[in-house]
């Protein structure tokens, strides 16, 4: 609880690391690793293999590492240790600061620099949005950007310690990179995806309980219950369809690409996104946090209690 807590508070004083971010070094060890190993994309066997043994070569060291310190580090500095870590894996306020850059260009009524800063956080062809897509483009990334970097690193940390919140992460930054459904990612990238979707299953319906309980409460279980299969990844459909419910708003539909328009389902029900929806998603982000904070507390508290009644 007090490591938790104490990540949070760095990561509102002090924000992402502007320079050095571990994930960022990682991911050019994962693009080194990708070049030299995904040579020939086309053959299924031998790709996925390749993938499968370049996700181990860039996560193992960092797992083995991680649990050197944890025998090396004593007294108050591993506690301290875990903190930095879990601090660099959550995102809440860059996830806030990009949020609320779209949010105030769409309450100034500027659509040229909204589409430049949603441009920054999703890969859409922001030049041709609309107002309205801006916002459900800016609002369906903050929702799951909400499950992916924030809640799955918390419950990560809760279930495994540092080894767990690593390994939810980089597996997570690998399916960014590789989990591409095209011609040179489609069976390389397939293990880390896989494996992406398996650590983010609880943790994405523990999200988008989260949402619910926050927001229209009954429109978001019925969107989630109605809704969520029909978006075609098993993860983000849950996050999206209940947060989506939980603001009164419709997100998804078509949505415009490099290589075309994709027609997605519609997801939630009310009108189409605006900044307040924008504004609303990052209050599902911020305040879930501080409930699930909450929860930790009383459980540990009640712990406690249970513990002295026994004793």
């Amino acid at each position: 609880m007090i490591v938790c807590l104490g990540a949070v508070l760095l990561d509102r004083w002090l924000g992402e690391p502007r320079r050095w971010h571990p994930l960022v070094g990682f991911g050019r060890v994962a693009g080194a690793l990708e070049r030299r190993l995904n040579r020939k994309p086309e053959q299924k066997g031998r790709s996925m293999g390749l993938g499968f043994l370049g996700m181990l070569a860039a996560v193992l060291p960092v797992l083995i590492l991680a649990e050197l310190l944890r025998f090396s580090l004593s007294g108050w500095v591993y506690p301290l240790f875990q903190m930095v870590v879990l601090y660099a894996a959550i995102s809440i306020r860059g996830l806030t600061e990009h949020g609320r850059a779209v949010s105030d260009a769409l309450h100034g009524g500027d659509l040229v620099l909204a589409r430049e800063q949603v441009g920054r956080i999703v890969s859409r062809n922001a030049s041709e949005l609309d107002e309205h897509g801006v916002a459900t483009a800016a609002s369906e990334s903050i929702l799951e950007n909400g499950a992916d970097a924030v809640f799955a690193s918390l419950f990560w940390f809760l279930v495994a310690g540092v080894p767990g919140v690593l390994l939810h992460r980089m597996v997570n930054t690998l399916d960014a990179m590789w989990g591409y459904r095209n011609d040179r990612f489609l069976y390389f990238g397939r293990p880390a995806a896989r494996l992406d979707d398996l650590l983010n299953w609880i943790p994405a319906r523990l999200t988008a309980v989260t949402y619910a309980l926050l927001g229209n409460t009954r429109l978001a279980w019925r969107c989630w219950r109605t809704q969520a299969t029909s978006w075609d990844s098993p993860n983000a459909g849950p996050v999206m369809a209940a947060g989506a419910g939980a603001l009164a708003v419709s997100l998804g539909g078509p949505a415009p690409y490099a290589n075309g328009i994709k027609q997605r389902p519609v997801l939630g029900q009310g009108p189409a996104a605006s900044a307040a929806t924008v504004d609303g998603a990052l209050y599902l982000v911020q305040k879930g946090v501080w409930l699930w904070l909450g929860v930790l507390g009383a459980a540990a508290v009640l712990l406690d209690v249970v513990a002295g009644g026994v004793l």
